[in-house]
């Protein structure tokens, strides 16, 4: 069993550890979204949602905007042509951290083959090359870096070398991933990579053969990777690999030296503590081994480590000759099995009865960090501290979050339908409030129709006659009404004397004539003045001409959108409920294909657990039993020394009370009995 047990955790610590590059955290390319002046309202609000991890909201504003942007007669006008270069990279980042991956790799690849400077198809090459490596294509992200020619932007060149040195990683391509790290490690300009260069230098080193040189590259980054959570996580993922990397080569002493580096409450604590006991019981050292695994299994007994420790305490007792201990252990052991084979088989029906995709629909999924851990603590849901290991792995994750985003689509598109009846019923009401009033409102505009060319013609004639006044002079034209009442009185009174010369004389002639000198005298004096007034007026008339244009076009805006406000929706709500109803029906089939993956490989984890559970209680039920059998030897062998010494002690006893008296000769010593035939009353 003692080597069963070391290599299984050795080999699964080390796969795990192994397998797959240590990588920074893969978000949004913030330099992407950086702007130094933002001149686009719409651009700011993409910008503020992607900030928010909203990606979709990002997206969908992103796209709305390009295309409006891209019907526009005159696009330089906008203000987003500012950020339109900016939009369409980010467009392929936010699409790429929201794993839509096809359209990602189709917005890049549009970059690199359009006529744009050889910088920006760089650049877009190493992002296409990214999408490629998520989505576990080295050999297509190799293809994408190599259409580089010369150097991308500076800003990205660091991430480019790591990207690639990763790419050569997983093509078995070592010693040119080795050639670039090395490169890569003194780069001022890599600080960000920092701790992540050295680890996959050192993996790359021991994948290459080069074992000293990667034990000593990794040694260094155990010693110090920094003090971040991520740095201090990775640098116990380091010393852990390393112990066991160690211990595979009987190098015990050097191996205890790393898991006792590796941090007491860190997520790799439990496996440094199993790792520092096998080496201690490797070297035969089993009272010292007691110490990590007494610790070690003290604690989450749903661990694998843990449950391994559970195994591992009571072997060490057995190899220290305290079998009934052992015993003990191995009892708590196999109660400990038992119950727990109990919550994997409730928690496996729970999630064939689709408990846990139903939890992973909750609202607190979103709000809740860990949720997937958290909802172990709802009525009916399955044990997830089993499935820690499994939700540790890209396709779990990857899985799960395609199911939670496809169940927000699902929302989303829920709301909108709902949404679309709502516009339905305001349209609704806005018809019936509309049209009973638009018939009188048409009444008072063409009344303002009216009254606006009965102004407008008024005004041509005024200014009309002023103009001709500036060529001929015509005081007249400019009279008041009591001077034109005058001139026609005149006018009148030389009509009468006309037609009855009698009733003229020299002085009645005279006093018209005064009259009308006085009357035109006026109007000549005061002809320039009344003109200027004349176009005083005229300009007041435009002002008052102005204000019912106005009016005019306030009433036409108001109309045309009141009866834009209901008519043409119908057609358009029509189509947008019959996309929604098709998306919803493509939705909810991938969610249940991808909820049925998430369930089956949340049960064969389980599965798996319960396999191994019941493995160990086949293994405690025969070292319990062992145990037992060499506790009771050990303790009928205990009985047999002390009987022997008892009737030692009751012989030279005896001998010492008959001295003198000499035993006849062929008679047989007293009888005594037999050793071994008293009941066994105890253990040690």
């Amino acid at each position: 069993m003692r080597f069963r047990l070391r290599n299984g955790i050795a080999g699964a610590a080390l796969a795990a550890l192994c397998a797959v590059p240590a990588a920074a955290k893969t978000s949004v390319d913030p330099t992407a979204l950086h702007t130094e002046e933002l001149r686009d309202l719409f651009f700011g609000e993409a910008l503020f949602n992607a900030h928010q991890d909203k990606y979709l909201d990002a997206i969908a504003g992103l796209d709305t905007e390009l295309k409006q942007f891209r019907l526009l007669d005159d696009p330089e006008l906008d203000p987003f042509s500012l950020h339109f270069g900016q939009a369409e990279f980010a467009v392929g980042d936010l699409e790429l951290s929201y794993r839509m991956h096809r359209e990602a790799g189709r917005a890049m690849e549009a970059v690199i083959n359009g006529d744009v400077p050889q910088p920006i198809k760089n650049e877009a090459a190493y992002r296409l090359a990214k999408i490629h490596y998520h989505k576990q294509q080295p050999a297509n992200a190799l293809h994408a870096l190599e259409l580089i020619e010369g150097r991308v932007p500076e800003r990205v060149r660091a991430d480019e070398q790591f990207l690639r040195a990763r790419v050569y990683m997983q093509l078995g391509r070592f010693e040119e991933a080795v050639a670039l790290l090395k490169e890569l490690k003194g780069d001022t300009k890599a600080e960000s990579l920092a701790g992540f260069v050295e680890y996959n230098l050192g993996i790359a080193l021991l994948k290459l053969g080069e074992i000293e040189k990667g034990v000593v590259e990794l040694d260094s980054l155990g010693r110090n990777a920094g003090r971040s959570e991520a740095t201090a996580a990775l640098q116990d993922k380091t010393n852990l690999l390393l112990g066991y990397q160690l211990m595979e080569a009987q190098e015990y002493q050097r191996a205890r030296t790393y898991f006792d580096r590796v941090q007491l409450s860190g997520p790799f604590s439990n496996q440094a503590l199993l790792g520092a006991g096998w080496v201690e019981a490797n070297a035969g050292r089993y009272d010292r081994a007691l110490v990590p695994w007494r610790l070690l299994s003290q604690r989450q007994n749903t661990n694998a480590a843990v449950q391994e420790a559970m195994l591992a305490v009571p072997y060490a007792y057995g190899k220290l000759d305290v079998h009934s201990t052992a015993a003990v252990n191995y009892g708590q052991a196999l109660e400990l099995f038992g119950s727990q084979v109990d919550v994997l088989t409730d928690s496996i029906n729970s999630i064939r009865e689709g408990k846990l995709l139903e939890a992973l629909r909750r609202k607190e999924a979103s709000q809740v960090k860990n949720w997937v851990v958290a909802l172990r603590k709802l009525p009916d849901a399955p044990e997830t501290h089993y499935l820690l290991d499994l939700m540790a792995s890209n396709d779990f994750q990857e899985f799960l979050r395609n199911y939670q985003d496809l169940n927000d689509l699902l929302e989303r598109n829920q709301t909108w339908l709902q949404s679309l009846d709502a516009f339905e019923e305001i349209i609704a009401v806005r018809r019936g409030y509309y049209e009973p009033i638009l018939p009188g409102l048409d009444v008072e505009f063409r009344q303002i129709d009216a009254r606006i060319k009965m102004r407008l013609e008024q005004r041509q004639r005024l200014a009309a006659r002023i103009d001709n006044l500036l060529v001929n002079r015509h005081p007249q034209l400019l009279a008041k009404s009591e001077e034109t009442e005058s001139r026609l009185i005149l006018e009148r009174i030389r009509e009468i004397l006309a037609h009855n010369p009698s009733l003229n004389s020299g002085e009645t002639e005279a006093r018209v004539a005064r009259l009308e000198g006085v009357l035109n005298f006026r109007l000549s004096r005061e002809f320039d003045d009344r003109l200027t007034e004349a176009y005083r007026h005229l300009q007041a008339l435009d002002g008052v001409i102005a204000t019912l244009q106005e009016t005019y076009q306030h009433y036409v805006r108001r109309r045309q959108a009141a009866t834009h406000s209901y008519q043409g929706y119908r057609d358009q709500i029509a189509t947008l409920r019959a996309g929604l109803n098709r998306a919803q029906n493509r939705i909810e089939q991938l969610m249940a294909r991808q909820g049925r993956m998430l369930e089956q490989l949340a049960i064969d984890e389980l599965d798996q657990r319960r396999a191994q559970l019941e493995s160990y209680q086949i293994k405690a039920r025969f070292a319990l039993a062992d145990s037992y059998d060499r506790a009771n030897e050990l303790q009928e062998q205990r009985t047999d020394v002390r009987k022997v010494a008892e009737y030692q002690q009751q012989v030279q006893a005896l001998k010492q009370s008959e001295p003198d008296h000499e035993t006849p000769s062929g008679e047989n010593p007293p009888a005594q009995e037999a050793p071994g035939s008293e009941e066994v009353v105890g253990d040690e």
